[in-house]
Protein backbone atom coordinates (compact mmCIF):
# COMPACT_ATOMS: atom_id res chain seq x y z
CA UNK A 1 0.00 0.00 0.00
CA UNK A 2 0.99 3.70 -0.68
CA UNK A 3 -1.66 5.69 0.79
CA UNK A 4 -1.89 10.10 1.28
CA UNK A 5 -4.42 11.03 3.83
CA UNK A 6 -4.20 14.64 4.02
CA UNK A 7 -5.49 15.28 7.83
CA UNK A 8 -5.59 19.08 8.36
CA UNK A 9 -5.99 21.75 5.07
CA UNK A 10 -6.55 24.96 6.54
CA UNK A 11 -3.82 27.96 7.22
CA UNK A 12 -3.10 29.37 10.28
CA UNK A 13 -6.22 29.18 11.84
CA UNK A 14 -8.71 25.93 11.85
CA UNK A 15 -12.02 26.52 10.59
CA UNK A 16 -15.25 24.56 11.50
CA UNK A 17 -14.86 21.88 8.98
CA UNK A 18 -10.85 22.35 8.67
CA UNK A 19 -8.05 21.16 10.71
CA UNK A 20 -4.47 22.92 10.85
CA UNK A 21 -1.84 21.16 8.44
CA UNK A 22 -0.73 17.52 8.40
CA UNK A 23 -0.54 15.22 5.93
CA UNK A 24 0.42 11.73 6.79
CA UNK A 25 2.19 9.48 3.79
CA UNK A 26 1.19 5.12 4.51
CA UNK A 27 3.94 2.78 3.09
CA UNK A 28 3.48 -0.65 3.97
CA UNK A 29 2.03 -0.11 7.21
CA UNK A 30 4.12 2.18 8.24
CA UNK A 31 3.06 5.72 9.05
CA UNK A 32 5.16 9.16 8.10
CA UNK A 33 3.76 12.52 9.06
CA UNK A 34 4.36 15.44 7.42
CA UNK A 35 3.51 18.19 9.75
CA UNK A 36 1.92 18.00 13.09
CA UNK A 37 -1.12 20.88 13.14
CA UNK A 38 -3.08 21.12 16.27
CA UNK A 39 -5.76 18.22 16.75
CA UNK A 40 -3.55 16.12 14.48
CA UNK A 41 -3.81 12.77 16.42
CA UNK A 42 -7.65 13.93 16.33
CA UNK A 43 -7.75 13.89 13.00
CA UNK A 44 -5.51 10.39 12.50
CA UNK A 45 -8.34 8.16 14.79
CA UNK A 46 -11.73 9.98 12.58
CA UNK A 47 -9.53 9.05 9.22
CA UNK A 48 -8.71 5.56 10.37
CA UNK A 49 -4.81 6.42 10.15
CA UNK A 50 -3.26 4.40 13.06
CA UNK A 51 -1.67 6.64 15.75
CA UNK A 52 0.66 3.54 16.77
CA UNK A 53 2.14 3.12 13.27
CA UNK A 54 3.79 6.70 12.89
CA UNK A 55 7.94 6.39 12.30
CA UNK A 56 9.05 10.08 11.75
CA UNK A 57 7.28 13.28 11.96
CA UNK A 58 8.82 16.06 9.27
CA UNK A 59 8.09 19.63 10.06
CA UNK A 60 8.34 22.13 7.42
CA UNK A 61 9.00 25.35 9.64
CA UNK A 62 8.37 25.69 13.33
CA UNK A 63 5.01 28.37 12.98
CA UNK A 64 2.35 27.08 15.27
CA UNK A 65 0.24 25.88 13.38
CA UNK A 66 2.19 23.56 12.33
CA UNK A 67 3.61 22.14 14.87
CA UNK A 68 1.63 22.10 18.03
CA UNK A 69 0.03 19.15 17.00
CA UNK A 70 3.33 17.40 18.46
CA UNK A 71 2.69 18.07 22.23
CA UNK A 72 -0.53 15.93 22.39
CA UNK A 73 0.53 13.14 19.74
CA UNK A 74 3.97 12.43 21.60
CA UNK A 75 2.21 11.94 25.29
CA UNK A 76 -0.80 9.76 23.96
CA UNK A 77 2.45 7.49 22.68
CA UNK A 78 3.54 7.75 26.44
CA UNK A 79 0.47 6.58 27.58
CA UNK A 80 0.31 4.01 25.41
CA UNK A 81 3.31 2.64 25.94
CA UNK A 82 5.36 3.18 22.93
CA UNK A 83 8.71 1.72 23.11
CA UNK A 84 10.13 2.00 19.25
CA UNK A 85 11.81 5.81 19.12
CA UNK A 86 10.59 8.57 17.10
CA UNK A 87 12.59 10.94 14.90
CA UNK A 88 11.31 14.19 14.43
CA UNK A 89 12.88 16.40 11.58
CA UNK A 90 13.14 20.11 11.90
CA UNK A 91 15.07 23.04 9.93
CA UNK A 92 18.44 23.14 11.76
CA UNK A 93 18.30 25.55 14.63
CA UNK A 94 14.56 25.23 15.35
CA UNK A 95 15.15 22.09 17.49
CA UNK A 96 14.55 23.53 21.00
CA UNK A 97 11.20 24.48 19.37
CA UNK A 98 10.65 21.45 19.57
CA UNK A 99 12.36 19.95 22.40
CA UNK A 100 10.38 22.60 24.59
CA UNK A 101 6.85 21.11 23.50
CA UNK A 102 8.00 17.62 24.69
CA UNK A 103 9.22 19.02 28.32
CA UNK A 104 7.12 21.80 28.86
CA UNK A 105 5.28 19.92 31.39
CA UNK A 106 7.48 17.38 32.19
CA UNK A 107 5.74 14.94 31.21
CA UNK A 108 6.69 10.82 31.87
CA UNK A 109 7.56 10.01 28.13
CA UNK A 110 9.72 6.64 28.29
CA UNK A 111 10.59 6.15 24.56
CA UNK A 112 13.05 7.80 22.91
CA UNK A 113 12.57 10.96 20.65
CA UNK A 114 15.19 11.91 18.51
CA UNK A 115 15.26 15.46 17.07
CA UNK A 116 17.54 15.87 13.96
CA UNK A 117 18.20 19.44 12.03
CA UNK A 118 17.28 19.47 8.18
CA UNK A 119 19.46 20.91 5.82
CA UNK A 120 18.95 20.16 2.22
CA UNK A 121 19.54 16.84 0.36
CA UNK A 122 19.06 13.48 2.11
CA UNK A 123 17.83 13.04 5.27
CA UNK A 124 16.11 9.53 5.88
CA UNK A 125 15.96 6.75 4.19
CA UNK A 126 15.18 3.12 4.57
CA UNK A 127 14.72 0.14 2.94
CA UNK A 128 11.42 1.31 1.34
CA UNK A 129 12.25 5.04 0.85
CA UNK A 130 14.27 7.92 0.84
CA UNK A 131 13.05 11.47 1.97
CA UNK A 132 14.77 14.33 0.99
CA UNK A 133 14.52 18.03 2.02
CA UNK A 134 14.42 21.46 -0.21
CA UNK A 135 14.55 25.43 0.62
CA UNK A 136 11.65 27.00 0.57
CA UNK A 137 10.84 30.57 0.59
CA UNK A 138 8.65 31.94 3.89
CA UNK A 139 8.98 34.15 6.60
CA UNK A 140 11.33 31.69 8.46
CA UNK A 141 13.34 28.75 7.69
CA UNK A 142 10.89 26.26 6.11
CA UNK A 143 11.88 23.06 3.90
CA UNK A 144 9.39 21.15 1.40
CA UNK A 145 9.88 17.15 1.24
CA UNK A 146 9.91 14.98 -0.84
CA UNK A 147 9.31 10.78 -0.03
CA UNK A 148 10.60 8.36 -2.99
CA UNK A 149 9.79 4.98 -2.68
CA UNK A 150 12.72 3.03 -3.92
CA UNK A 151 12.90 0.96 -7.12
CA UNK A 152 12.85 -2.79 -7.06
CA UNK A 153 12.54 -5.49 -9.32
CA UNK A 154 9.82 -7.93 -9.67
CA UNK A 155 9.55 -11.03 -10.93
CA UNK A 156 7.39 -11.86 -14.33
CA UNK A 157 5.59 -14.43 -12.91
CA UNK A 158 4.43 -15.92 -16.42
CA UNK A 159 8.00 -16.21 -17.55
CA UNK A 160 9.66 -18.11 -14.63
CA UNK A 161 6.69 -20.85 -14.49
CA UNK A 162 7.60 -21.21 -18.33
CA UNK A 163 11.34 -21.15 -17.78
CA UNK A 164 10.51 -23.68 -14.70
CA UNK A 165 12.16 -21.12 -12.12
CA UNK A 166 10.67 -21.90 -8.33
CA UNK A 167 11.41 -22.41 -4.82
CA UNK A 168 15.08 -21.45 -3.66
CA UNK A 169 15.80 -20.40 -7.31
CA UNK A 170 13.88 -16.68 -6.94
CA UNK A 171 16.33 -16.27 -4.02
CA UNK A 172 19.43 -18.11 -6.20
CA UNK A 173 18.41 -15.64 -9.04
CA UNK A 174 18.24 -12.84 -7.25
CA UNK A 175 21.65 -12.70 -5.32
CA UNK A 176 23.63 -14.32 -8.26
CA UNK A 177 21.97 -12.03 -11.39
CA UNK A 178 21.53 -15.38 -12.99
CA UNK A 179 20.80 -19.12 -12.74
CA UNK A 180 21.58 -22.25 -14.58
CA UNK A 181 18.69 -23.43 -15.48
CA UNK A 182 18.65 -27.22 -17.93
CA UNK A 183 21.94 -26.18 -19.46
CA UNK A 184 20.83 -22.12 -20.46
CA UNK A 185 21.75 -19.10 -18.58
CA UNK A 186 18.90 -17.01 -17.58
CA UNK A 187 19.51 -13.55 -15.97
CA UNK A 188 17.83 -12.07 -13.65
CA UNK A 189 16.72 -9.11 -16.14
CA UNK A 190 15.59 -11.79 -18.27
CA UNK A 191 12.81 -12.92 -15.88
CA UNK A 192 12.29 -9.20 -13.97
CA UNK A 193 10.86 -5.74 -14.76
CA UNK A 194 11.79 -3.34 -12.55
CA UNK A 195 8.60 -1.64 -10.46
CA UNK A 196 9.35 2.75 -10.40
CA UNK A 197 9.51 3.76 -7.26
CA UNK A 198 6.70 6.46 -6.91
CA UNK A 199 7.26 9.89 -5.75
CA UNK A 200 5.42 12.90 -3.55
CA UNK A 201 6.58 16.24 -3.08
CA UNK A 202 5.08 18.30 -0.19
CA UNK A 203 5.61 22.38 -0.17
CA UNK A 204 4.47 24.32 2.24
CA UNK A 205 4.50 27.43 3.17
CA UNK A 206 5.93 29.32 0.60
CA UNK A 207 6.06 31.69 -2.26
CA UNK A 208 6.75 29.70 -5.42
CA UNK A 209 10.07 28.14 -5.87
CA UNK A 210 12.46 26.72 -8.55
CA UNK A 211 13.31 23.90 -5.92
CA UNK A 212 10.04 22.66 -6.26
CA UNK A 213 9.89 22.74 -9.86
CA UNK A 214 13.11 20.75 -9.46
CA UNK A 215 12.20 18.57 -7.01
CA UNK A 216 9.20 17.62 -8.00
CA UNK A 217 9.79 16.95 -11.73
CA UNK A 218 7.33 14.11 -13.23
CA UNK A 219 5.82 13.29 -9.48
CA UNK A 220 3.10 11.28 -8.86
CA UNK A 221 1.42 14.13 -6.50
CA UNK A 222 2.66 17.15 -5.37
CA UNK A 223 0.82 18.80 -2.25
CA UNK A 224 1.32 22.61 -2.49
CA UNK A 225 -0.11 25.45 -0.29
CA UNK A 226 -2.51 27.38 -1.86
CA UNK A 227 -3.55 30.29 0.75
CA UNK A 228 -5.10 32.79 -1.61
CA UNK A 229 -6.52 33.37 -4.61
CA UNK A 230 -4.75 35.75 -6.97
CA UNK A 231 -7.41 38.48 -5.94
CA UNK A 232 -4.92 38.46 -2.79
CA UNK A 233 -1.63 38.65 -5.17
CA UNK A 234 -0.08 41.36 -2.76
CA UNK A 235 -1.43 39.56 0.67
CA UNK A 236 0.68 36.35 -0.62
CA UNK A 237 3.73 38.36 -1.56
CA UNK A 238 4.14 40.19 2.13
CA UNK A 239 3.37 36.85 3.73
CA UNK A 240 5.61 34.79 1.65
CA UNK A 241 2.61 32.60 0.35
CA UNK A 242 1.26 30.84 -3.20
CA UNK A 243 -1.98 31.50 -4.87
CA UNK A 244 -3.83 28.98 -6.07
CA UNK A 245 -2.31 29.86 -9.81
CA UNK A 246 0.81 30.00 -9.01
CA UNK A 247 0.61 26.44 -7.65
CA UNK A 248 -0.75 25.05 -10.85
CA UNK A 249 2.00 26.89 -12.58
CA UNK A 250 4.75 24.76 -10.17
CA UNK A 251 3.10 21.56 -11.00
CA UNK A 252 2.83 22.34 -14.91
CA UNK A 253 6.14 23.30 -15.21
CA UNK A 254 6.99 19.88 -12.65
CA UNK A 255 5.20 18.13 -14.93
CA UNK A 256 3.53 16.91 -12.22
CA UNK A 257 0.90 14.01 -12.13
CA UNK A 258 -1.21 15.51 -9.71
CA UNK A 259 -1.62 18.27 -7.76
CA UNK A 260 -3.26 18.69 -4.16
CA UNK A 261 -4.17 22.59 -2.65
CA UNK A 262 -4.00 22.76 1.18
CA UNK A 263 -3.12 25.59 3.66
CA UNK A 264 -6.09 27.24 2.77
CA UNK A 265 -6.51 30.18 4.08
CA UNK A 266 -10.01 30.72 6.35
CA UNK A 267 -11.48 33.20 4.68
CA UNK A 268 -12.66 30.77 1.91
CA UNK A 269 -15.67 29.37 3.39
CA UNK A 270 -16.31 27.99 -0.14
CA UNK A 271 -12.91 26.87 -1.98
CA UNK A 272 -14.44 26.94 -5.07
CA UNK A 273 -12.41 29.91 -6.19
CA UNK A 274 -9.47 28.12 -5.07
CA UNK A 275 -10.34 25.60 -7.09
CA UNK A 276 -11.33 27.30 -10.36
CA UNK A 277 -8.47 29.60 -10.47
CA UNK A 278 -6.00 26.85 -10.39
CA UNK A 279 -7.18 24.31 -12.90
CA UNK A 280 -6.89 27.32 -15.65
CA UNK A 281 -3.78 26.37 -15.87
CA UNK A 282 -3.25 22.84 -14.12
CA UNK A 283 -6.12 20.51 -14.93
CA UNK A 284 -5.56 17.78 -12.80
CA UNK A 285 -5.87 19.32 -9.45
CA UNK A 286 -7.89 18.93 -6.13
CA UNK A 287 -8.30 21.08 -3.54
CA UNK A 288 -8.00 18.59 -0.47
CA UNK A 289 -10.87 18.55 2.24
CA UNK A 290 -9.20 16.80 5.51
CA UNK A 291 -9.82 13.25 5.41
CA UNK A 292 -9.25 13.21 1.55
CA UNK A 293 -6.92 10.05 0.99
CA UNK A 294 -5.00 9.15 -2.49
CA UNK A 295 -3.59 6.04 -3.42
CA UNK A 296 -0.84 6.26 -5.48
CA UNK A 297 -0.65 3.68 -8.25
CA UNK A 298 2.30 1.07 -8.77
CA UNK A 299 4.82 2.05 -11.76
CA UNK A 300 6.15 -0.12 -13.72
CA UNK A 301 7.12 -1.88 -17.12
CA UNK A 302 7.01 -5.36 -17.96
Amino acid sequence: MFKVVVLGTSGSTPTKSRGLPSVAVIKDGSIYLFDCGEGTQMKMMQNGVNISKVKAIFISHTHGDHVIGIAGLVRTFALNNRQEPLEIYVPLGYENVISNLITFDKAIIRYPIIIKGVEPGKIFSNDEIEVRAFRLDHTIKCYGYSLYEKSKRRFIKEKCERLGIKGEEYSIISRRGFIIKNGRRISLRDVTYLQEGRKIVYATDTRPCISTIRIARNADLLIHEATFTEEEIELAIERKHSTAKEAALIAKKAHAKMLVLMHISARYRNTLPIKNEAKKFFENTVVAKDGYSFEIDKKGKK
